[in-house]
């Protein structure tokens, strides 16, 4: 794992809402606004640019913690942007802090943790929850 940036570094992610990310259940369409997972998708999107540039080759990120307050609606069509902020490194913990604004209105903010890992590791984890 390469230990390249600082706390306080940011990273940006701009997401066009599209009909894909409305909030809709089995049930159907709930509200034709950005759905708050599909919030945290693409928030964790924005943390792991960070994670993109420090894994090594063998290494993968691995979410393991997202927060979010979704504070205000984003409609079909309206960009939404991202600003993830690196707030510490420690260890292979990678923890961000993202904020989710259309033009000057935040819609969301929260917190966002992967760690890196060994892609083998990640497999032998994986194979031992999978077969028990």
């Amino acid at each position: 794992m390469k230990n390249i940036f600082q706390p306080g570094e940011k990273k940006f992610f701009d997401k066009t809402v599209t009909h894909e990310d409305t909030a809709a259940f089995e049930s159907g369409l709930v509200h034709p606004v950005y759905s708050t997972f599909a919030l945290a998708r693409d928030a964790e999107w924005t943390c792991r640019l960070f994670v993109l540039e420090m894994k090594e080759d063998d290494e993968e990120g691995i979410g393991t913690f997202i927060s979010v307050e979704h504070q205000s609606p984003a409609f079909i069509g309206e960009t939404v942007q991202f600003t993830s902020t690196l707030n510490e490194v420690s260890g292979n913990q990678v923890v961000c802090g993202f904020e989710a604004k259309v033009a000057d209105r935040v819609i969301a903010a929260g917190k966002q943790i992967q760690k890196i890992l060994k892609k083998e590791k990640i497999e032998t984890l994986f194979q031992k929850i999978k077969h028990g």
